[in-house]
């Protein structure tokens, strides 16, 4: 196997996904019950063997440094180790100004490694992937880089950073556009385009020479794809790797190349409506592939009453470890470790993070709901979005209420 060392880039602030982002970074935003969005770049680089990886971390990461120093431990004596790096204004006193800027401030990673290849993962996207297959294209193609790409509708493509590829050689990149609004379909499929997922592959020397030259560039946002593919691109040194044929042990016909880009309050309200679905359109119950994450030691689940007017009950949702259910009735929706949902309360659409309490006859609809939440007894939270907003609660584009850690909704 060549040699090879991963970075994680987890430095974003995540202005999208505030009030979720106030006192954490984004990384470290909770997921599916008991994950973190970090968990999934993470889990990937370590069931596809690579285990020596530095995640580059920045805005309010205490836990984020806190869970990957508790959580992901490795054998030292294989070598492996999965460590934070903060920010050290190495190269002056200045934070990172760009994905690019925070590899270069940290080029002395590389130099220690003196790895072959570079992976370098974002960590906030929720897909599984083997990055050994991307590897092994990647060095086959001969290519400085290589970027994963996911077929996307054309009209969605103003949302991503676009590759365009050539009929005589799909693999090979000839133009890259970020938020294209006139964007050209692939060769093989018109209506369709390949949007960078935010994943690359490296040949080391490629890697180093071209964010040393960006970090000299006084016009550049030191950006990797809006900067650093783009320049590779030009030169001709740009591979693209097609997600769709992508194959993961364990994988199902329903979520078969599954990715998705949680930077949103409603995307990530939609990627965990993705896992209740009866055929998951994200299956977490892949054991050829699990998704690795820390387990609270938490007792089992527990649905409590059945009596008529109050019966303990959860239909297409995920309960996690802890929860009680005590006689209220949970719909389509996912409860994160320590919940409590207490008589005749109704929680439907919804994500409950850790310790969310809902009172006795409450109703929690299109909510999302941050750690240590009080719904308070026959208080209402969703579907009235003028009276949310005048409690002074984030209300989505798409119409999903957002309260904050530790906030209360009042009866």
């Amino acid at each position: 196997m060549p040699n090879v060392f991963s970075i994680v880039l987890a430095g974003g602030e995540g202005k999208r996904l505030m009030p979720l982002t106030l006192d954490r970074a984004k990384p470290a935003v909770p997921f599916g019950g008991p994950y973190r969005l970090i968990d999934f770049a993470l889990t990937n680089l370590v069931n596809g063997g690579f285990r020596r990886i530095a995640v580059l971390t920045q805005y309010k990461s205490h836990s984020l440094d806190r869970h990957i120093s508790v959580t992901w431990r490795m054998s030292p004596l294989t070598g492996s180790y999965v460590t934070p790096v903060p920010a050290q204004m190495r190269r002056g006193p200045h934070w990172f100004s760009g994905s690019a800027d925070a590899i270069f401030q940290n080029l002395n990673l590389i130099g220690d490694e003196k790895p072959d290849y570079v992976i370098v993962f974002g960590a906030d996207h929720i897909y599984r992937a083997d990055p050994s297959q991307v590897l092994e294209q990647h060095i086959a193609s001969g290519a400085g880089v290589t970027v994963m790409g996911i077929r996307v509708p054309i009209e969605e493509a103003s949302a991503f950073g676009v590759i365009e590829t050539s009929a005589q050689d799909p693999t090979r990149i000839t133009g890259f556009h970020e938020k294209p609004t006139d964007p050209i379909g692939l060769p093989d499929a018109p209506d369709k385009v390949f949007a960078s997922m935010g994943n690359y592959v490296f040949t080391t020397q490629t890697l180093v020479d071209a964010v040393t030259a960006d970090a000299d560039a006084t016009d550049s946002k030191h950006d990797m794809g809006g900067n650093i593919v783009r320049d590779l691109v030009e030169s001709g040194d740009a591979a693209v790797y097609d997600f769709s044929r992508h194959v993961v042990p364990g994988e199902t016909a329903s979520d078969h190349a599954y990715w998705r880009d949680v930077g949103t309050l409603d995307s990530y309200h939609e990627g965990n409506m993705d896992l209740v679905e009866v055929e998951p359109a994200f299956n977490l119950y892949n054991d050829r592939w699990p998704i690795l994450t820390w387990r609270q030691p938490l007792p089992p689940a527990k649905f409590v009453l059945d009596e008529d007017d109050r019966r303990g009950r959860a239909v297409d949702s995920m309960v996690s470890e802890g929860v009680i259910i005590s006689g209220g009735l949970v719909r389509r929706s996912v409860l994160s470790p320590g919940v409590r949902v207490e008589s005749t309360a109704e929680v439907s659409r919804s994500v409950l993070l850790n310790n969310v309490e809902v009172g006795e006859g409450a109703v929690v609809t299109d909510a999302i709901l941050d750690k240590d939440v009080v719904v308070e007894p026959g208080a209402r939270i969703g579907g009235d979005h003028e009276r949310d907003r005048a409690r002074g609660f984030t209300i989505s584009d798409g119409g999903i209420v957002v309260v904050g850690k530790g906030g209360r909704v009042p009866a």
